[in-house]
């Protein structure tokens, strides 16, 4: 696995002048503006017969502005300044790129590299909005130092409002921001910040991943969000998905060039079955400039202080752990199972992070316990700093919904709180997204449920049901928070 990284580090230093490089691969692909004011497009579309741009600057004529082929399946275009000066494509206009499939269809698809898809109200896809404001939003605050203990709150921008409405970052900035701070938490991880089409998949299923989310507010709304909450000493992380993307093709990344791969496996090795998502191909070239290049530009452009990457499971076996248990025997983390191209990428992102942004974390959501993942990538570990303690949760339902409260066994309890591999740092929680808001109830409901509404009041007495369940809801959390792990994650739902 070592040398396959090594390998992997090499061939990007002698082809792409090194890390830094080939990182900022976003500066240059998609739509940019150069000084002088002409546009330089990029794109890979190896399936493409040919590419064009389209748009509100040309008519949406979709001919009048061909890409020209470039080797390894890349395209590229200049579109020079208008004869006053001004850029040809403006702020706020609208763009498409135009390809002509194998088999001679035209196909309109927004740039992989997109920095803002908005949706109007009447329609269901997303339109790709071309984003250069004269004045960006510039940073007042530096980041905080690395964080010794993590306190992380958990949370989605969209939810973070008691009204019945999306809600805003300007929202969060001014009201939720305080209230974190307030509660003793260092750190926000941030979900659903990357554009999904579906909202209801609480941001898990990608559309534009370079994109923040448009439901919120503007890209510039989002930097001066985090840019508060830097100025109250609070670590930002991104949720991020690169275990997957949506299907969508319309306003997806799936059948970019109309072929069945581009950035996925094609066939059934690129269709996870239970998620109804495709499946990246980590060994491909472009592939890992895409991933690598998007985890830098949320880190330059945006100063997010690290990210949680989602699905590591998923990504580590080629069973994705559908139908598997682990028992944490080491055969079922060293065989041909293992997606090695996958772990791969998992170290190189963990390696560009840690040696270009040192002060950065990344926690690993992995059930699996696949080991030495949150050991450095020097000593041929994945390079995460935490993971998150995903069977501590688990533990909890179990006990409320099977046990009696004489039944609990504290020896199985502590068992389960310090059961982690030595060396490698947990982040410990009683609950999360995952068992709040996915088909399933928070212990709270578990533990007080019809009573919560009814009897949570100074002005109704205290039943015996709302007092045990209050008890037993600290006690839960102060346990976990003391032997659960190096760090601490509460969801705000």
């Amino acid at each position: 696995r070592y040398s396959l990284f090594s390998n992997h580090l090499k061939n990007i230093e002698q082809s792409e002048g090194g890390l830094d490089k080939f990182t900022k691969s976003y500066k240059t692909f998609g739509v940019n503006q150069l000084l002088e004011g002409g546009i330089y497009c990029k794109e890979w579309a190896p399936g493409a017969e040919a590419v064009f741009l389209a748009g509100d600057f040309n008519g949406w004529n979709p001919f009048s502005h061909p890409y020209k082929k470039l080797e390894y399946g890349k395209w590229e275009l200049y579109i020079p300044p208008r004869e006053d000066g001004c850029p040809a494509v403006l702020h706020g206009s609208k763009l498409k790129v135009v390809i002509r499939a194998q088999n001679g269809a035209l196909l309109y698809r927004i740039s992989p590299w997109a920095r803002y898809v908005v949706r109007e109200e009447d329609k269901v896809n997303y339109d790709w909005v071309h984003w250069n404001p004269p004045q960006s939003y510039i940073h007042k605050h530096p980041s905080p130092k690395r964080l010794k203990s993590l306190r992380i709150y958990e949370s989605h921008v969209g939810i973070a409002s008691p009204e019945g409405k999306v809600a805003s970052y300007k929202n969060f900035t001014y009201n939720i921001l305080p209230r974190i701070k307030d509660l003793g938490y260092n750190c926000v991880q941030l979900m659903a910040i990357m554009e999904h089409a579906y909202y209801a998949s609480f941001g898990y299923q990608v559309t534009s991943f370079f994109a923040a989310s448009s439901r919120y507010g503007t890209p510039d709304d989002l930097k001066e969000m985090i840019d508060v909450a830097h100025s109250m000493g609070i670590t930002v992380l991104l949720d991020v998905v690169h275990s997957h993307a949506s299907k969508n093709s319309e306003d997806g990344l799936n059948q970019f060039d109309g072929t069945d791969s581009c950035f996925f496996h094609s066939g059934y090795r690129g269709n996870h079955q239970l998620w109804d998502s495709r499946l990246f191909d980590y060994a491909n070239w472009e592939v890992l400039r895409f991933l690598l290049s998007n985890l830098r530009m949320w880190i330059k452009e945006y100063r997010f202080d690290g990210f949680r990457f989602d699905g590591v499971t998923s990504m580590l076996y080629h069973h994705h752990g559908i139908g598997t248990g682990f028992s944490g025997d080491y055969h079922e983390y060293f065989g041909l199972h293992v997606d090695e191209d996958a772990l791969c990428y998992l170290m190189l992102a963990n390696h560009m992070i840690n040696f270009l942004h040192p002060e950065c974390i990344t926690i690993a959501e992995d059930v699996s316990g696949m080991p030495a993942l949150c050991r450095p990538v020097a000593e041929g570990g994945g390079g995460f700093d935490y993971r998150l303690a995903m069977a501590i949760p688990d533990k909890w339902i179990q006990i409320i919904k099977e046990l009696k409260d004489e039944d609990w066994n504290m020896g199985n309890i502590v068992h389960t709180l310090t059961n982690r591999r030595y060396e490698e740092k947990y982040i410990a929680y009683a609950e999360s997204h995952d068992q709040a808001l996915v088909g399933d109830k928070t212990l709270a409901f578990r533990l007080m449920d019809a009573e919560m509404y009814t009897n949570m009041s100074v002005l109704t007495p205290l039943t015996p049901v709302i007092d045990r369940g209050i008890q037993l809801h600290k006690m839960i959390r102060l346990i976990t928070h003391a032997l659960g792990g190096e760090g601490y994650l509460n969801f705000m739902g």
